[in-house]
């Protein structure tokens, strides 16, 4: 048997927990079956109970205490532990029906979807044995993110990252926009969608003038000492990094973006449309068999 899931990822903040929560509401009104599974061993507030939660079996408390580590290599561990005991998974899997979508929602440390290689080992797990899941990876990055160019840029690096370790079928998503809303223009903010170099060199086109204006009121005596860290953030060397790395974005050309506005039915139902499409749920569904009709009955 078949089982399909989704695999909610990004950095702290993106709105992770908060698209599980759409996602099983819309399922819910929809009349689909989910399960739910929480993977965060340090998520404490839940607007559905999960199905499946990895506190059961390993808390980040515990692993801190335990092993005397920190937050990070606290959540590491409790992976580790997690890899070390799959069946804590698998056996909950196995009961999952195949109309169900199963909803994974993950923590935020970056390093899991980056270069560490726990997370694609049990991915791995997941989509071969007796699981046989066909899972969408799904990678949120705040919308907010397009203020600053520079920053968007390093965020869509990890989500391309995180697409090239996993090697399953990904979304991108841009998640919170409407918090973004009226802040530039719609033909603006397109170009993000699909990441165009171009925005970051019109970005430091601008930062250059805002420098050159800086140094004008600096040598007039207006201006005080330059904040170092405030130089080094808009000096060439860190604008010629930021350049690379958007043109290694644009060269693989992997990464595009949904929008997402959770107060949308629509958006959540959109976003979830590209998710069943790319596991092909819909198309490994039974035919729903018409009711029979008896013609014989008398037509009032």
């Amino acid at each position: 048997m078949t089982t399909f899931g989704v695999l909610i990822m990004g950095p702290a903040g993106a709105g992770k927990t908060t698209l599980a929560s759409a996602l099983l509401t819309h399922l819910r009104t929809h009349r689909r079956g989910a399960f739910y599974i929480n993977l965060d061993p340090a998520a404490t507030t839940f607007d559905y109970e999960p199905d499946l939660d990895i506190q059961d079996l390993i808390s980040l408390s515990d692993a801190m205490e335990e092993l005397d580590l920190g937050p990070n290599g606290g959540l590491i561990a409790c992976f580790e532990y997690l890899l070390e005991n799959l069946s804590f998974l698998t056996d909950a899997l196995s009961e999952v029906a195949e109309d169900q979508l199963v909803v994974i929602d993950m923590p935020g440390q970056i390093e899991l979807y980056t270069h560490v290689p726990i997370l694609p080992a049990l991915v791995r797990e997941l989509t071969s044995g007796s699981v046989n899941m066909r899972i969408c990876a799904t990678y949120l990055l705040e919308a907010t993110f397009v203020v600053d160019k520079a920053k968007f840029f390093a965020g869509t690096l990890s989500a391309m990252s995180a697409m090239l370790m996993l090697g399953v079928p990904h979304v991108n998503v841009l998640s919170k926009m409407d918090l973004v809303r009226g802040m530039m223009a719609r033909r603006e903010m397109r170009r993000f969608f699909t990441p165009d170099a171009d925005i970051l060199d019109e970005d430091i086109e601008t930062r250059i003038a805002f420098a050159d204006s800086d140094d004008e009121e600096a040598e007039e005596g207006v201006v005080g000492e330059v904040d170092s860290t405030k130089s080094k953030m808009s000096g060439g060397a860190f604008n010629a990094l930021n350049r690379a790395v958007a043109r290694l974005i644009e060269d693989y050309g992997m990464v595009t973006y949904l929008r997402l506005n959770v107060r949308d039915e629509d958006s959540v139902g959109s976003v979830l449309a590209y998710i069943d499409d790319a596991i092909q749920y819909h198309e490994a569904q039974e035919p729903t068999e018409p009711k029979e009709v008896d013609f014989d009955e008398e037509e009032d």
